[in-house]
């Protein structure tokens, strides 16, 4: 990497490898019992992997487990709501019925960032209610559904552009019932990130323009162009679209920049270096790989198989990172730091994400070893579904009244 020059520096922030390579640098730091922030004792590791496979054993016995993605919340209450959407559109051809569930992923995920502790919506179709994750998926479903994302009303179910660009606060704060007594945490920043989005593809035809209409959905026309004989995309191509198309939906306020451009999701450690070193930059960019790992499903429903999946991380974010802080495989030198919200930027709160992403490797590890699986069949995109977040969910059930998990971030939408 040339650190005179910007593009190489954040071409190599942005490379899922490099997510590994820097988050493992602390890792060994905290081996070492080096780190300002965290202890870490390994050997509770035996207790999450045992609670974690309990978990998968119970909810899926013969261990067929879907991946980690938006997908599953769509489902939430056991109703297939995105196939009953599907039902209406017998007149679409395949790569169009992509398109419109790669739209509906799309704008679900950058609406998924932390809900907080005090938001539900209310389903009047099922009579449920939902919060948290659920819930978001869910609201963002209906929003979807009614149309509220496209600028055509001859063709609503689908996300563009010129929708996008015409969407305002309460248009959000309507579906998603948002009021007084059910505030939602972030509302302005994921307002203003559905707004970036439609400018962001505008700036990208090579991957998101198809007859003169702009969508997330029409990144399939592109990856088609890298498909091989048997329909399999490379996933550096899937992710070349995510963190490049996608990259001036991150806010800019708060965020480092390397030269004129913004990193998104990357934060300094000052054991890495100084704050002007871009070797002491720890990328996460933990929605953009949420967001890949769930237009999987979509592309795998029109044929497309996505190779090279194991360069992934895991998602470090409340669920994932609160199981270890839950079991004291990581411990904070300043235990009354976890009463105190903190901001994403804080080195206590990049040193426990980084941390996570390597122990959530060490997890999927040890799963396989004791499940007599390979990579190949018990995938990170598994554990992590089956898995992880399920089961820091669980744990902080039965730690904290409501549930809450053992970190708070002041969140502005758009990291968790």
């Amino acid at each position: 990497m040339n650190v005179s020059d910007p593009k190489a520096v954040v071409a190599y922030l942005r490379k899922l490898s490099t997510i590994r390579e820097r988050c493992s640098r602390l890792y060994d730091l905290a081996r070492s019992n080096a780190l300002a922030h965290f202890t870490l004792d390994e050997s509770k590791l035996d207790s999450v992997v045992a609670f974690v496979e309990n978990l998968i054993r119970q909810d899926y016995p013969t261990l067929d487990i879907p991946f980690h993605s938006r997908w599953r919340h769509f489902g939430a209450g056991g109703i297939e709501r995105h196939l009953q959407l599907q039902q209406h559109w017998h007149d679409c051809e395949s790569l169009e019925v992509a398109r419109r569930h790669i739209d509906l992923v799309v704008v679900s995920v950058l609406l998924d960032a932390g809900a907080g502790p005090d938001w539900a919506f209310y389903e009047s179709q099922s009579g449920e209610k939902f919060s948290r994750s659920e819930g978001l998926g869910v609201a963002s479903f209906w929003m979807f559904a009614q149309g509220s994302f496209s600028s055509e009303s001859s063709h609503p179910h689908q996300v563009d552009a010129a929708g996008l660009a015409r969407l305002k606060l309460e248009h959000v704060e309507q579906g998603f019932q948002i009021t007084q007594a059910n505030p939602l945490v972030g509302l302005q920043g994921r307002v203003e990130l559905l707004q970036r989005l439609g400018q962001a593809l505008l700036n990208k035809p090579e991957f998101f323009e198809r007859n003169g209409t702009f969508r997330p959905g029409n990144m399939i026309d592109a990856l088609a162009r890298h498909q091989g004989a048997d329909k399999t995309v490379p996933l550096v191509e899937l992710w070349k679209i995510v963190i490049e198309g996608f990259n001036e939906v991150w806010p800019t306020a708060g965020r480092l920049h390397w030269g004129d451009f913004c990193l998104g999701d990357v934060w300094h450690h000052s054991a890495l270096g100084g704050s002007t070193d871009s070797v002491a930059y720890i990328p996460f960019h933990k929605l953009s790989q949420w967001l890949t790992y769930s237009l999987l499903e979509p592309l795998a429903c029109s044929g497309f198989t996505v190779s090279g999946l194991s360069a992934l991380t895991g998602l470090p974010e409340y669920r994932n990172g609160g199981l270890f802080l839950d079991f004291g495989v990581l411990t904070p030198r300043q235990p009354e730091i976890l009463s105190q919200p903190m901001p994403v930027n804080s080195e206590w709160i990049v040193e426990w994400r980084a941390l996570t992403v390597m122990l959530l490797d060490q997890v999927a590890e040890r799963l396989r070893l004791k499940m007599g699986k390979s990579e190949a069949e018990f995938p990170l995109a598994k554990v992590l579904e089956g898995g992880t977040w399920k089961a820091g969910r669980r744990i902080a059930a039965q730690r904290r009244p409501g549930g809450l998990p053992p970190v708070q971030v002041i969140s502005d939408g758009t990291v968790f």
